[in-house]
């Protein structure tokens, strides 16, 4: 009995097999079926191994997936998989189409391309050219390079623009080191052109990466490409202005909640998100303004709601509406990214994104959630309920971030080309690149040079992020410039003073006189470590360079002539590790802006007001040497050592662009002077006559290259608690001060 039903069941199973075989549901394992089967995987005839990393496509035979039926069925990424005749690197990253033994002798370093004859160059490409060739990245020997940059203007490819370059898949094919386009990375602002203003650049750039703006995710490539933002030529090539919001307002709201103001497509792509904007604008609180007029046949293609949107449009000022919104609205134009985006943060207006498939700018490391509201054009209905939802701690965290965004990686031309070069790097150098922190933390990660260190508390900005503060030690590194004759000098005094310092750790004398290297027993003891060594060419930066032997956080910097006592290192040092990313000392100084000659000026005067402290006695972190040294050109310290002048005014420059704060002065002698050295030495640098004139000439210079004034002015003076107060000296702590 057992038996028949296990027969009666093989039977049914066989019927209802020819039964599925015959109505075609299951497809038998024939070699026809095998071969359609493992050509969807990535099988073609011509390839060995399938690509198991291939999208897995519909199930057509891999002959027949070039049709136009076949295209409908495609997603965008598809799409631009199969036009191999722009992206034939399409699936490229830096381990299959970069070589990285370029880069292991001589670092990341960058070869820019001579100009070639009769070939013209936007003035925008131009100044990109200029900065990575004035930068650190910069070499001038190809053999060196580990990245190389196209001297053709690649910016626009636009057809119908005038900076349109023609021809440039020949020109680019023939340069001797393009090896199909390996370690090569190419710039562009604008591509496609009208109607549909896809992004083929209009000639193969092979294996090489894109710093490119306005990219889509389906065309970007993660960790190869570089997305950038869409600046205007008029964007300013170094410096740049700072950011519109001056002061925390509490709470953070602005006279309108969401604004936008600008052109309306009424057909063709982007058109979408703008034409359907008034259905959300309420004229109070959410003010979105679009206008018909532009464009030379606008008036042939308007619409019945033309004539009453130019009306309001033309009722709000775009600046007012920028500068009082808590909330800007960012819809994508013809292209996916804008100018509004870059406008938004300047003006502490806080994004709300609405260009879906946009690769936002750097979004490799920064994390655009805490500056952005990123946004679905789809729900567009359901923007102002987001936004109001969004209390006022969170506005206010937001409009902080977009105002460092702004200002650490898109104020300026320089900026942004810096950054993609860094993020670059950081891919190269992996095991010396930034973490997400140095990123999106100030200063930012232009100012942070991982060559340094890649830990946060080996600098001076994340002491407070970590709960931690700096060493209790600090180095003294004494600049001698005069031959040591006799023990009365104030180097002798000076080096005693500070051994007598509970924080010293170590006193350094950096010899840069031409004389030789006094005795050992020439110098007088000291209760802590006594170095001697010979400056690098006996140049003034030599001052600042990285040495090896600091080890502690803390630099005092020391002028062989200055006077100081013990009690006032000990308190000047007490106020440094309160704010270890600034300067803090005692000789203030301060800028000025001659209006009549239309320059900078420098200035001695005692004033309520100082921008600098000067490095002959002041405390700053160790961190600032390896910058000076290793971030600032080598035209600006061939001047300083030059002219044996500025330094101090340079690494005030440097330190004050990177904090954005001005330094801290202590308290100071009143007698304080700047002396002749003693009579057998040579004359002291602050009594030549042109030393002035020259500082003069240093401050422009400086400001020049920086792209703008850095230093800030400052009123606040510490002093000891009780200082100049009537109790008795016995209860202050710094009791010598009071005697001074």
């Amino acid at each position: 009995m057992q038996a028949k039903k296990r027969y009666l069941i093989l039977l049914s199973a066989g019927a209802c097999l020819v039964l599925l075989v015959y109505l075609g549901r299951v497809p038998l394992p024939a070699a026809s079926r095998s071969q359609y089967n493992r050509s969807r995987n990535g099988y073609r005839p011509d390839h060995l191994w399938p690509h198991f990393s291939d999208p897995l496509y519909p199930f057509v035979p891999w002959d027949e997936m070039d049709n136009e039926e076949y295209n409908l069925y495609r997603s965008l990424r598809g799409r631009r998989d199969i036009n191999t005749s722009v992206y034939k690197g399409r699936r490229c990253h830096m381990e299959s189409c970069f070589d990285f033994s370029m880069c292991r002798l001589n670092g990341f370093k960058v070869y820019v391309y001579p100009q070639q004859k009769g070939e013209k160059i936007s003035d925008s490409y131009q100044s990109i050219l200029s900065i990575i060739e004035g930068s650190r990245y910069y070499t001038s020997d190809p053999g060196q390079a580990c990245l190389f940059v196209l001297s053709l203007d690649t910016l626009d490819r636009d057809k119908l623009s005038l900076h349109y370059v023609h021809n440039l898949q020949t020109k680019v094919q023939n340069l001797p080191l393009w090896n199909e386009g390996r370690n090569h990375l190419i710039f562009n602002l604008y591509s496609g052109t009208w109607p549909d203003y896809t992004e083929e650049l209009g000639f193969d750039i092979g294996q090489a990466m894109l710093a490119k703006a306005s990219v889509g995710i389906d065309n970007f490539r993660p960790r190869f490409d570089v997305s950038i933002p869409l600046f205007s030529k008029e964007h300013p090539k170094t410096g740049g202005e700072r950011g519109y919001l001056k002061y925390n307002s509490i709470p953070p709201f602005r006279k309108y909640l969401l604004a936008f103001k600008g052109k309306r497509y009424l057909t063709g792509i982007g058109s979408d998100t703008r034409n359907a904007l008034y259905h959300v604008h309420n004229g109070e609180d959410v003010v979105l303004l679009t206008t018909c007029k532009h464009g030379k046949d606008w008036e042939k293609h308007k619409d019945a709601r033309c004539d009453k949107d130019n009306a309001e449009y033309d009722k709000y000022d775009y600046k007012e509406l920028l500068h009082n919104s808590t909330f800007c609205l960012v819809p994508r134009g013809r292209r996916l990214g804008s100018f509004r985006f870059l406008e938004a943060l300047q003006a502490a207006c806080v994004p709300v994104m609405l260009s879906n498939g946009w690769e936002m700018p750097f979004s490799e490391v920064i994390d655009w959630n805490a500056a952005a509201v990123i946004g679905d054009e789809r729900l567009l209905l359901q923007i102002p309920t987001t936004v109001r939802s969004i209390n006022s701690e969170r506005i206010l965290a937001l409009r902080q971030q977009t105002q460092f965004l702004w200002e650490a990686y898109f104020s300026s031309v320089e900026k942004i080309v810096l950054t993609s070069l860094g993020i670059i790097e950081d891919r190269v150098l992996e095991h010396h690149s930034r973490n997400s922190v140095m990123w999106n933390t100030p200063p930012g990660g232009i100012y942070v040079l991982p060559e340094f260190s890649s830990y946060l508390g080996d600098f001076p900005f994340y002491y407070s992020l970590l709960a931690t503060k700096p060493y209790n030690k600090f180095t003294a590194v004494i600049h001698a410039v005069s031959n040591l004759v006799s023990q009365s000098q104030p180097i002798i005094k000076l080096l005693l003073a500070v051994a007598k310092s509970q924080y010293c750790a170590q006193i350094i004398v950096l010899w840069n006189c031409d004389k030789a290297l006094p005795a050992k027993h020439r110098w007088p003891p000291t209760s802590v470590p006594l170095t001697v060594i010979e400056g690098e060419k006996k140049v003034m930066t030599s001052r600042f360079l990285p040495y090896d032997l600091i080890q502690t956080d803390a630099v005092l910097s020391l002028d062989e002539d200055t006077v100081l006592t013990t009690t006032e290192v000990d308190f000047a040092f007490t106020v440094w590790q309160s704010f270890p990313e600034r300067i803090v000392g005692c000789p203030a100084r301060s800028h000025f802006w001659d209006s009549t000659k239309e320059r900078w000026g420098y200035t001695s005067k005692w004033t309520n007001d100082y921008s600098m402290v000067l490095t002959g006695a002041a405390f700053y972190h160790r961190y600032y040497n390896f910058l000076f040294s290793n971030y600032l050109p080598s035209s600006l310290k061939s001047m300083v050592d030059q002219l044996a002048n500025c330094e101090d005014i340079l690494m005030n420059f440097l330190v004050s662009a990177v904090t954005k704060l001005p330094p801290i002065k202590v308290t100071q002698k009143k007698q304080y002077k700047e002396t002749m050295m003693a009579q057998s030495s040579r004359a002291s640098r602050w009594a030549d006559p042109d030393h002035f004139a020259q500082r003069q000439t240093c401050m422009n210079k400086f400001a020049s290259w920086f792209g703008g004034m850095p230093l800030l002015y400052s009123q606040m003076r510490l002093d000891p608690v009780l200082f100049k107060d009537q109790v008795s000296i016995l209860r202050k702590k710094y009791k010598e001060i009071e005697r001074l």
